[in-house]
């Protein structure tokens, strides 16, 4: 019976598919956008404070059952906020600061957020994963 002989690749062969193979490994594990100056749990209060949850379903926020906005739950994941604005820590910021300036017309209303408060905001929202 013959049997064909296998031919192994080269070293350097064999060290490029090693490392091509790991390149693909971790793929869809980004890590959580960080939002300096961005406090997750006092960004959590604050939703609750100014009635986000009145459109919104939060996770962890008593009361979060509104349904006039889209879910949060997983936003830290999204790449787009309000369909079309690249999904960044300062985008993020400046929107829950005054969303009418990114995108005037959008049904979500200026509430009054700070600069200071939008970043807690922020913070909060990237740590729903």
């Amino acid at each position: 019976m013959y049997l064909p002989r296998l031919q192994l690749p080269s070293r350097p062969c064999a060290l490029l598919l090693c490392a091509l193979a790991l390149a693909g490994c971790g793929k869809g594990e980004e890590p959580t956008p960080r939002v300096s100056g961005g406090d997750p749990e006092q960004g959590r209060r604050l939703m609750a404070q100014y009635q986000c949850a009145a459109c919104h379903q939060i996770p962890e926020v008593p009361g979060a059952h509104g349904n006039a906005g889209p879910p949060l739950e997983g936003f830290g994941r999204r790449s787009y906020i309000a369909g079309g604005i690249p999904n960044l820590p300062d985008e993020l910021v400046r929107w829950l600061d005054n969303p009418q300036a990114l995108k005037p017309g959008s049904p979500m209303p200026d509430v009054g957020v700070s600069p200071a408060e939008a970043r807690h905001m922020a913070a909060y929202l990237y740590s729903l994963q």
